[in-house]
Formats: C-alpha cells, structure tokens, sequence
C-alpha cells in the first residue's frame, strides 16, 4: 500500500483493499462477541456520519464525541474526518458531578455540536439545565439516517487537525492538544518499527477509546497496518482482568498493554483455575507505559503467566505524552526490557550512576528505550537550555514530526511548551515536564519537574484537587492545601495536607472534615485519597510570595515532621472484626471493603460512604468482583463510585 497522506485515504485504500476484512470486534461484557465493522462497512458508517455533519455546516468545526465504549465511537470519528470536523473525544459524564468537565472542553474549544448514541442524548437531556454549555450546542444522533449523497468539499490534508486530545488535567484550565493527520501517521510509522510489525497484525484492547493510548494505540494503529483490533470496555476488565488476557489468548493477539496497574491487577486477580484456560505463548509485544514502569511488576507477571507461555522479554517499557502525539521512545521488540540499578544516593542528587554488586539501597529503574525514526530526544537543563551530560538528570525535550500543533487557542501555552529552544539556539523542542537521564543510550524516566500526580496512568493536576478539598468543609483555610502524590506498596497514592481555619479549632471535628475532603476529592476527580492530614494555620510550606511548596510538604509527610491536628490514614490489620452489624448483607458489606480498601474493618461505618474512604474505579471493580463472588448478585462497579452508604 502507497503510504498516506492522511487518516482519510488510509481508510479509503484499506476499504478498497480489503473491504470485507474484519477491522474491529467488540466483546459485550469482556466475553461474547457483539458488533463488528468490516473495512468497507467502517468506510460506509463514516460517510453517513459525515453526510449527517455535513448537512448541519459543520466542516471545520469542533464537534464533541460523547460515546460509551463500543464501535459507534469508531465510526463517529471517522465521520468527522470524512466530514472535515473537529473530533473531540470526551468520556460521558455520569451524572451533574462530572459535567464541570466536560463544559470547561466545550468552552474551550468552543465547540460547535455534540455527536452521541440515541441513549447518551437522553440521559444528558436530564442534565442540561445544570450544563448551560452543552444545552447551547446542536445535538446530533450518530445513528439517524443520513441523506444518500457523500459530503461534498476538499479531503482532509496533511496539516488539518485529526483531534483534540484534552489530556485529564486541570478542570479550571483545559488544553486541547492538537493533532494533526501529519502527527498521528508519523507516530504510527514510528510504532511500527519500533513494535516489528507486519500487515495483518491483532491486537487486543481494553483502553479508554477517549484518550490517547486507546484511540491512536487500539483503534488506529491496526487499522494502519491492515489488522483487527478486538475490544472491550474499560469496566468489564477492570471487573475480571481475565478478561483482557483471555480475548489475547483467545483471538491470538500479537501486540497489547496497558499501564503498569493493569498487569498488577492480573498478577492480584486471575485465578489458577483461569490462568488454566490461557495460551499467551503469541503476544509478541506487551506495552506499558502511561505511568512508571516497575520492575517487580515486570517480574511477577512474567512469573505468574511463564507457565501459560508469556515470554518475559514480551515486556515492552515504553514512554510518551498527548503532545508527542502518542509514542516517543521505547526499545527492540526482540530484546528483553533494560533494568539497571543506580545508586540511590546519586539518584537524590540527580545523577544516574550505575550500582555496584556491594551498593545497598540501589534502585532498580526500567528503561524506556529511545526515539524511533525521525523522532529526537535531549535531556536538558531547563533553566539554561544546555544539555545535560550522560547520566546527568534533566527534563526531557522531545523534537520530530510526530510532535503535535501545539494547544487549541492557547498561544502564550503553545510558546512556552512547545517552542523551547537549546542554548545554542536550536529547536524548537517540545518540553514533557518531565524529568530523566540517559545511560548507555537508554532513556530513564525518574520524575516530574512539576507537581503532576499521576494514579494509574491518569494525569490530575494538585491544584484542582486543591481546589475541591478547601471548598469541601467550613473549617478548612482558603489556599491551604497542598495535593501530591506517595508511593505505597509500588503504588502511587494521593495525599492531601490541609491547614484549618483558626476560628474551627475550638470546635474542631478532624474525622468529619477529612470525610468531607475524601468525598468531595472522590466525587470530583475520581480519585481515592491515601491520607488526609489537618495541619495547624499557617504552617503549610510556601514561598515567600505565598506559593505552596507541595514538595516541601510531601517531604515532611514522608519524614514524619508535619504536625497533625488530625485526619486518617489506611492502617494494617483489615481482617479484624466490624462490630455489630444491621443485617448479614452489611456485615459481608463491611468486611469485603475493609479488605479492598485495606483499612480497619471498624473504620468502614454504616453511614459512611465508601469514596469517602478512598474507593476509586480500581477498588470498585475489585470490591464488586469481591460481592459477585461471596453474594452471587451481580454488582456494578461504578454504583460503588457514588455517595452511597453501606
């Protein structure tokens, strides 16, 4: 095949190819087969959609994508590159709690329509009068009829943005990264090489269809090498993680992963008697990325599933960001992934130094591997724009044609993150935020130079979390809280340390408050909260000119030096007894959060919520496998994400 220009003679030439080859598959709950879309039947779904956008003037224009998991977003998309239109894709909020969101993208990038299921309209319809920004907007139903003539007007080329990603950032301040045609088929000649593959190629996926990894990873990537991508919706693996390695086992896929919590998950999760019904002897390529790599986790999957015929060297570390489109580094598909251990002495002073056989305390680190094709990585001392020497820790720049556009409508951010220059004054670069060295020809990502929290693959911003746990209760400081992030059993969790009001210490009730702070923090991001720490006024660490030094701060929460006036923290010791319970359905209630939540079975009170509690989207697909079992009723994950008692 001709290489293409854009997405949309990609799918015109593999339609023409190979129309009655299956593209994709989606299995209803994880399991059975549902709808599939041929490459000629996906060409036919995206000229309807088109002609239906066309008819509303729509070229040109931002047109908000609000689909379930399922291959109707597949479809929808593609119609908005036959029609010329502006994808953005957005996950459905649940309910008026998670609408902020989705209003701040539609303000943005002033979007023009919302394109979604016949279901999807009608819930939101409840919605919208707490959502003036969607009420405003033309309301079109991806499965209405569309006139019989193709869209008129010039193809799609190389330059015209594809989508905007809106990475799962900051609420107050979305930004819309753009990605152009150009960008994503630079990306996907980058993967690939890098992964080794052929046309024809399957891949399985369970990624959000939304965001980056899954829609340029799962959707677009086999399409661009004539495969089939098999999908399922995020929920139904996070319920019974078997799944995910069932439908490769099962569908013989060559090239799947997710991020470094998805493996541990199946390590925690899959039975034996599951395990049993499994071959992965041809998953070629296992991919992690969006998170921190870790090396344990590597080793106890590759242990776990050896005996099902998972190759450990199948482990592909990988590293990329929304602005780099998708992709930046990442090793041989037919070499085992790079650990190395480094002094960890060396590593608080920015430097990779390798450990000695007789170095204690040496942190194993997992390479990510390098750039691919044109693609450009430097290491550079940002207040200064040198590079930084071998080994020596710097934020990570990143040039090359898979570089994206820059953000939507935001000049002043476009600049300063993607037009850095070096000292010697070449560029432009883009800058990741992030910080790591390289050794031996390896990229090794060590951290942040900002104060991003990243939990399981997901991006928040602390100031927003912030923002929700000092508007949470009366008795907190206005501006006194500080969010970040801690590692806990080689997991990242969320922290956050909060100054009361002088006027509440009289009265004050730290158990209530930190409730308070873990709903809200739970309803609003989706997030658990770790540890909850009351601190007296005027005693968060700041700047001179008043900025919270949250680094500062998570150091003296990791050192013990913060004073608490009170707040909670999980504590060992979950299998002890709840006390006296209404009923047998709260008792068993009551135990099996106390176990998911790894907190005093005590703590789990009656009127407490268990968001509250720090249950997030994980723990709730955990505890309701954990009630399906035990109950023999099926349980939805996300009714355990809202603020509903025991």
């Amino acid at each position: 095949m001709t290489e293409p220009a854009t997405l949309v003679e990609l799918l015109r030439e593999r339609a023409a190819r190979h129309p009655d080859r299956r593209a994709f598959v989606f299995l209803l709950d994880g399991e059975r087969e549902g709808e599939s879309l041929t490459y000629g039947g996906l060409e036919r779904e995206a000229l309807r959609i088109a002609a239906l956008l066309d008819g509303e003037g729509l070229r040109g224009e931002r047109v908000l994508l609000l689909f379930p998991p399922g291959l109707a977003f597949v479809a929808a998309y593609f119609g908005c590159l036959y029609a010329g239109a502006v994808a953005v894709p957005v996950y459905p909020p649940r309910s008026n709690r998670n609408l902020d969101r989705v209003q701040s993208i539609v303000a943005d990038a002033r979007a023009r329509a919302v394109l979604a299921t016949d279901e999807v309209i009608a819930s939101l319809a409840q919605h919208t009068g707490a959502a003036p920004q969607l009420a405003g907007l033309r309301w079109i139903a991806a499965g209405a009829p569309g006139p019989d003539a193709a869209p008129a007007g010039p193809g799609a080329a190389p330059g015209d943005i594809a989508f905007l990603q809106y990475t799962s950032g900051s609420t107050s301040t979305p930004k819309g990264v753009r990605v152009t045609h150009a960008n994503l088929l630079a990306n996907q000649r980058m993967l690939r090489d890098a992964f080794g593959h052929r046309e024809g190629l399957v891949v399985a996926g369970w990624l959000p269809l939304y965001h980056d990894m899954g829609l340029i990873g799962d959707v677009l990537h086999p399409l661009y090498m004539g495969g089939t991508c098999v999908l399922m919706s995020p929920t139904a693996f996070l319920q019974r993680p078997a799944r995910w390695l069932e439908a490769v086992s099962r569908y013989g896929a060559e090239t799947s992963g997710g991020p470094n919590f998805a493996y541990e998950l199946c390590v925690e999760r899959v039975s034996e008697e599951e395990k049993g019904r499994l071959d992965l002897s041809g998953w070629r390529v296992a991919f992690c990325g969006a998170e921190p790599v870790r090396s344990p986790t590597l080793e106890r999957f590759a242990a776990a599933f050896a005996g099902r015929g998972f190759r450990r060297d199948a482990f592909y570390p990988c590293y990329g960001l929304a602005e780099g489109t998708l992709f930046v580094t990442g090793g041989r598909a037919d070499a085992p992934p790079v650990v190395r251990a480094f002094r960890a002495d060396a590593l608080e002073r920015d430097r990779g130094v390798r450990a000695g056989p007789g170095d204690e305390g040496a942190a194993s680190l997992v390479g990510c591997g390098f750039p691919w094709r044109e693609g450009r990585v430097e290491i550079v001392r940002p207040e200064s724009g040198a590079r930084c020497a071998p080994g020596e820790v710097g934020e990570v720049w990143v040039a090359g044609p898979h570089v994206a556009a820059g953000y939507w409508n935001r000049p002043d951010a476009t600049d300063e993150t993607f037009g850095a220059t070096l000292a010697d004054g070449e560029g432009p670069f883009l800058r990741t935020g992030d910080l790591g060295f390289v050794d031996g020809g390896e990229l090794f990502v060590t951290g942040r130079a900002k104060d991003l929290v990243i939990l399981r693959g997901r991006n928040l911003y602390p100031q927003d979390i912030e923002a929700t746990a000092g508007a949470s209760h009366p008795a907190l400081q206005p501006g006194g809280g500080a969010a970040f992030s801690v590692e806990v059993d080689g997991e990242e969790r969320l922290v956050v340390v909060h100054e009361v009001r002088r006027t509440a210490l009289r009265e004050l009730d730290a158990d209530a408050v930190a409730r308070r702070i873990r709903e809200e923090v739970a309803a609003g991001h989706a997030a658990g909260v770790y540890a909850v720490v009351l601190i007296a006024p005027a005693t968060l660490p700041k700047t001179s000119s008043g900025k919270v030094q949250r680094q500062a701060c998570r150091r003296a929460f990791l050192s013990g030096s913060l004073e608490p006036l009170g707040g909670s923290r999980p504590e060992a010791g979950a299998a002890e007894p709840a006390g006296p319970a209404a009923s047998p359905a709260e008792a068993l209630l009551r135990a099996e959060a106390a176990r998911v939540l790894g907190v005093p079975a005590r703590s789990v009170l009656p009127e407490l919520s268990l968001t509250a509690l720090g249950l997030d989207s994980v723990g709730a697909a955990r505890l309701a496998a954990r009630l399906e079992a035990a109950a023999g009723v099926p349980v939805d994950p996300l009714s355990l994400l809202e603020p509903l008692t025991v």
